[in-house]
Order: C-alpha cells, then sequence, then structure tokens
C-alpha cells in the first residue's frame, strides 16, 4: 500500500515506518496522522511484524503540529489532540510489539512527544529535542507533561518546557532522556540491527514487560507486584518460553516466534 506522506517497508520482521514531509520537516498535517494510523493498523495486524522502527525523511525527525493547521477562525487550538495526537500515542503505548524511534534530526514539540513515546530511542548525535510550545504561548501537549517529568524528573521537565531551549542528542543520553546517541552515519545501521534483535526476541514477552514498565509508575508496590506474577504466569505458557529453555537446555540459539 501506499501513502501520501509515509513511507513504509517491511523486512527481516521489522517495519519501517519513515515520516515523509520532508519540506516541512515532517510536521503534522491531517493527511500524516490519517497514514500513520493506516500503518500501525498494519503493524498490529500484521504478524510476520515482529517489530518497528520510526524516523524522519530528510534532515529533520518531525518539527511537530504543522501550524497552518493548528489554529481555528477564532485563533484557538482546534480539536486535533483528540482526534488524531491521543489515539495515535495509546495505540504506540499499547502495541504487543517494540518499537524503536531513530531520530534523525530536530524533534520539536509533538514530534519530540512522538520519539518520546516509542520503546526505545536513538538519537544522530547531531539531533536536538526542544518543547518549542511556549515560544508560540502554548502548553506542552501530545503527552509531553507525561512523558518528561517521568523520564528526566520535574526540575528538568519544567526547565525544558518553560525555557524552551533546545537539548542535544549527547546530552538527551546523559539526561536518560533517551537510550543512546550515535554518529549520524550510523543512525539508521543501528536502529536497523536493534530492531532486528528485538523482532528475533521472545516478543510476546517483550510486550508484557513494555505493559508492566508503563504501568509501573502509577502503580503501588503490591499491585505491581500482582501484575508481574500474572504476567509472568502468561509468558511461562507461552511458545518462546518453552522453546527459550529447551534452547538453553539444548546449548543452541532460541528460535523465537513471539507466541
Amino acid at each position: 500500500m501506499a501513502w501520501e506522506t509515509i513511507l513504509f517497508e517491511v523486512a527481516d520482521g521489522v517495519a519501517t515506518l519513515t515520516l515523509n514531509r520532508p519540506d516541512k520537516l515532517n510536521a503534522f498535517n491531517d493527511q500524516l496522522h490519517n497514514d500513520i494510523a493506516d500503518a500501525l493498523g498494519q503493524v498490529e495486524t500484521d504478524a510476520a511484524i515482529r517489530a518497528l522502527v520510526i524516523t524522519g525523511a530528510g534532515r529533520g525527525f518531525c518539527s511537530g503540529a504543522d501550524l497552518s493547521q493548528r489554529l481555528d477562525n477564532k485563533g484557538g487550538t482546534n480539536d486535533a489532540l483528540d482526534r488524531h495526537y491521543h489515539p495515535r500515542l495509546r495505540r504506540l503505548r499499547a502495541l504487543k510489539k517494540p518499537v524503536v524511534a531513530a531520530v534523525n534530526g530536530p524533534a520539536a514539540g509533538a514530534g519530540m512527544s512522538l520519539a518520546l513515546a516509542c520503546d526505545i530511542v536513538l538519537a544522530a548525535q547531531s539531533a536536538t529535542f526542544i518543547q518549542a510550545f511556549t515560544r508560540i504561548g502554548l502548553v506542552p501537549d501530545a503527552g509531553s507533561t507525561y512523558f518528561l517529568p517521568r523520564l528526566i524528573g520535574t526540575a528538568r521537565a519544567k526547565g525544558l518546557t518553560m525555557l524552551a531551549e533546545p537539548l542535544s542528542a549527547a546530552q538527551a543520553e546523559a539526561w536518560g532522556l533517551i537510550w543512546k546517541a550515535v554518529p549520524d552515519d550510523r543512525l539508521m545501521s543501528e536502529a536497523g540491527a536493534l530492531a532486528r534483535k528485538l523482532a528475533q526476541g521472545p516478543t510476546f514477552s517483550l510486550g508484557l514487560t513494555k505493559t508492566a514498565i508503563d504501568a509501573s509508575m502509577g502503580n503501588a508496590l503490591d499491585t505491581q507486584l500482582a501484575m508481574e506474577r500474572d504476567f509472568q504466569a502468561e509468558a511461562a505458557a507461552s511458545q518462546d518460553f518453552r522453546e527459550g529453555v529447551t534452547a538453553f537446555l539444548q546449548k543452541r540459539p532460541a528460535k523465537f516466534t513471539g507466541k
């Protein structure tokens, strides 16, 4: 299937979704939202896809909202958050497959939120992250106020959002905002290798793992312990667990299927 604003390809169990509005630094418009939603539907339903990489075309990852569509006739923000951003963020977080962001350039506003909604974030060393909302008199949205305090703490979250200063990929790594900053020319090869490793892994248990970690910040210890117990019972009943133990006993690499 061909889309207007994204590129989408599948190889070795990995789907690569490339935001493809390079002349607009891959800013979100309605068509891009719709195309991403369609592609996520394919990732969700295609058993051959076991991991997802999200990146951007051209020199940017995503510059956030296309401001030409952001204002309604009265000059206020439109309903794009409820119609587009929130459903997409929820689908990414709920996806039972690993999601890797390969941030190839500036990730601003909701584009930064898109990256942070992924499970593992790699960034080119030249990439930058910026919460640009206050520069135009808006409040951080698209999950920014949820992800940032959890990843880097309240003090840094307030500094990033209120001052709207760019953060380098190296500093983002040092703060724990992202997994790793890599040389620009190695970004896609490293992201691809990481995604293939995940895709060849026990993706059933990986899906449970990401759900448990996401839930942990809002759970009391007893609630989280109960979740771990229940998820461990599910994982122990999987084909991947049986294959993993068998491979260990036979001293050979496991061949996981995600079932």
